[in-house]
């Protein structure tokens, strides 16, 4: 099928899975935190978008969102929870594959698309809104008023991936009596803040003159480079992105292919220090040129109609599925979590529990092509060392890249049963 053609048909399949859902899948994206344009509420996945044994539904009354959840394992009462959280750019869709594994293990598990993405409405689209609510401490309170409205004291796990991984390490730092075990995966933790100690007979500092920054390091290499997560900071950085010139859909395949086991060029390792050198070594989506932007980065290595026809892990009928969601939300609302990253009122709160290890059983599972594991230097050290005092296994899981529950699902599902399985 020649390339045209293959848009084509995607495009028409697109169409008609808005066709299923009525007119909520054409909402614009102003109007989609609210209702949809015919001033009704966005609809549960088609059943055809799912495997068989999960649901779409929705809950109400979140900290303040309408939440939109996969299911799996609900048909039977009494099931321990597992409560699952996604990454940039995921979505609930993102755990389909081991969704049902899990609940054959005899476990409730849920997966909402978190604050900012899909179907969970309640949040605020706008690059000047006020970013206060898409800080860590109360995505925390989101995931602890999902599991309240399920009816759980306490979960078996709290399962995160990506930018969901350091939610889920937040779960476990501030109540570990409700997320009694953590699985973090692609994204290792570091710790929490320290404070300065032993310092009341210090005399006082003087205010250091600005230095170059790491930021200002990677600009001016030989061959100018930025950070991605400064990137995503950006104001034109959803824009790029959401109306790229290769078109959404293709988008996504390219980032999610340039991320993945499937580019040959995945091939990480530990960096030696946070330095502007050292960080260069890494891909151009983590590092990128100073002058592209995300989309013509990805548009750079796009893989080949062969490639694509092989991948067997994201089939088109299945990234139509994430090109549908994005193209009504946009990526601001996941951006907007990048934005507000490790300052102001955040970074304030957390340092509240500088210190603070996670105490609970805990394993952390990455793709062995993921650069996710070294892209913060120390990091995946810290996290076996000094965060988790309970760490009981670390897998890197060949024939993986960055995403590891979708690429190897088999492996990954089997995995996490077996940490589940010989939690004492």
């Amino acid at each position: 099928m020649g390339d045209y053609s293959r848009r084509q048909f995607l495009r028409n399949l697109s169409l008609s899975g808005a066709a299923l859902l009525g007119p909520a899948s054409l909402v614009s994206s102003k109007v989609f935190a609210q209702t949809t344009s015919s001033g009704g509420e966005l609809a549960a996945y088609p059943s055809s978008w799912l495997p068989p044994g999960i649901r779409s539904r929705f809950v109400n009354n979140i900290n303040g969102l309408r939440m939109h959840v996969l299911e799996a394992g609900y048909q039977a009462s009494g099931r321990p929870a597992l409560l699952l959280l996604h990454g940039f750019p995921e979505l609930s869709y993102s755990w389909r594959k081991i969704m049902v594994p899990l609940a054959e293990a005899g476990y409730h598990v849920i997966a909402p698309d978190l604050r900012g993405y899909g179907r969970t409405t309640g949040w605020d689209d706008n690059y000047d809104t006020d970013l206060t609510p898409f800080r860590m401490l109360n995505r925390v309170r989101d995931a602890m008023g999902l599991v309240s409205a399920f009816g759980y004291r306490s979960v078996a796990a709290v399962i995160g991936h990506d930018y969901g991984s350091p939610v889920a390490a937040w779960c476990a730092v501030t109540r570990p009596d409700i997320f009694r075990s953590v699985v973090l995966m692609s994204a290792p933790f570091g710790g929490t803040a320290t404070l300065p100690f032993d310092t009341a007979n210090d005399p006082p500092q003087p205010v250091a003159a600005r230095r170059p920054s790491i930021y200002d390091d990677l600009a001016a290499l030989p061959r100018p480079r930025k950070h991605y997560q400064r990137y995503y900071a950006t104001r034109p950085a959803n824009e790029n992105m959401w109306h790229a010139s290769q078109g959404i859909h293709d988008f996504i395949r390219g980032y999610y292919h340039f991320k993945s086991a499937d580019w040959e060029g995945n091939r990480p390792f530990r960096l030696a220090a946070r330095s502007a050198q050292e960080w260069a070594k890494m891909p151009n989506y983590y590092i990128m040129q100073r002058d592209q932007g995300m989309a013509e980065t990805v548009a750079d290595v796009m893989p080949s109609a062969v490639e694509i026809a092989a991948n067997t892990w994201l089939p088109d009928r299945e990234l139509a599925v994430y090109a549908e969601e994005y193209g009504r939300t946009s990526f601001q609302g996941g951006l907007n979590s990048y934005r507000m990253g490790g300052t102001g009122i955040g970074a304030a709160e957390t340092q509240v529990y500088a210190g603070k290890t996670i105490d609970q059983p805990s394993m952390f599972i990455s793709g062995a092509s993921d650069w996710g594991t070294y892209q913060s230097p120390g990091a995946f050290e810290r996290m076996q060392q000094q965060a988790c005092t309970d760490m009981r296994s670390v897998h890197l899981v060949e024939g993986a890249g960055h995403w590891v529950q979708q690429e190897q699902a088999s492996e990954t599902s089997r995995l996490i049963r077996e940490f589940l399985g010989n939690l004492a």
